[in-house]
């Protein structure tokens, strides 16, 4: 409001005059050269390390819309001639590309739902929650982490085919539905939460159960994003598990579908292949377009204490 009765001119007046009695080098309008310089250096490194990056996804993208011949030319010719649109159509009708985005997007979605419900869950016993031997609990726990799934994946297949869950959906949502990582994170972003909190819904007769839906919850939205994020990404590129458990060609996801279209190194459409493959990108691409502000403060904020 203040600044509505003064005059333009004088605001600039002030803004001068308070510039004025800067130390030369921290004054508002003044930049060093050697710190320009530095600045600019920084942004050329970043922009060429950004398109270091994303030469690959530009590649596969102009694969996409080129001919088969065209694909793996020499020299490489980054732009096609023509744009071939047709190979979106023919992937599509020549694949079963819409039963493999059904069955990744319900494994997506039913794993990352549940690995978000239980590691949320388990991660406030251990932060919140006090009980004879929880320390050790939690790291005996967490080192699983470093455990090699392929270390114990074949007892895992017998297991799972002993139950008759083999060559279902169940299968890879059982093995997935638990996860140390997800347990670990949430656990880091609840410490930085104030404990007065839950005391003070405590001696409200809260419950642990209450105190963790009603609290706890709301406030680690970012970390819950995270989370979420890693979860359905890492669900929805797995290959190795459904090769291992998914036989019936009705249950296969997008990766199993995309390596069966691959038959040899000089009978298989690139082309065709590379349009299945930015098919399988794009719902990542929105999701991190989407969720990466919550992602970044949610990674950035776990394991700050305060």
């Amino acid at each position: 409001m203040t600044n509505l009765l003064v005059p333009q001119d004088d605001r600039r007046a002030l803004r001068k005059i308070a510039a004025d009695g800067l130390p030369e080098g921290h004054r508002p309008d003044t930049v060093s050269p050697l710190r320009r310089i530095g600045r600019i250096a920084g942004y050329i490194a970043l922009i060429i390390a950004a398109a270091a990056l994303l030469l690959p996804f530009f590649w596969m993208i102009m694969s996409s819309l080129k001919t088969a011949n065209e694909v793996f030319s020499v020299p490489i010719q980054w732009i096609p001639e023509v744009f071939v649109w047709q190979n979106y159509v023919d992937i599509w009708n020549q694949s079963g590309m819409l039963t493999w985005i059904r069955n990744t997007l319900v494994l997506a979605v039913v794993v990352t739902f549940l690995q978000v419900l239980t590691g949320s869950f388990a991660a406030y016993g251990f932060a919140r929650i006090r009980f004879p031997g929880r320390d050790v609990l939690f790291l005996a726990y967490i080192g699983t982490i470093a455990v090699p799934w392929q270390s114990y994946m074949i007892p895992q297949f017998i297991l799972l085919s002993n139950v008759k869950v083999s060559n279902t959906l169940w299968a890879i949502i059982l093995i997935q539905a638990f996860g140390a990582f997800g347990v670990f994170l949430m656990k880091q972003f609840y410490e930085t939460i104030p404990e007065e909190l839950s005391e003070a819904a405590r001696l409200d007769g809260l419950s642990e159960y209450g105190i963790w839906r009603r609290i706890m919850l709301p406030l680690s939205v970012p970390a819950l994003a995270s989370l979420t994020l890693l979860t359905f990404v890492n669900t929805w590129n797995d290959y190795l598990g459904p090769l291992i458990y998914l036989r019936n060609p009705d249950l296969w996801t997008i990766q199993l579908g995309l390596k069966s279209f691959v038959s040899n190194l000089y009978d298989t459409n690139y082309a065709l292949l590379f349009a299945g493959l930015v098919i399988s990108v794009v719902p990542i691409a929105i999701i991190f377009l989407v969720g990466q502000k919550y992602f970044v403060e949610g990674i950035a904020t776990s394991g700050m204490k305060g």
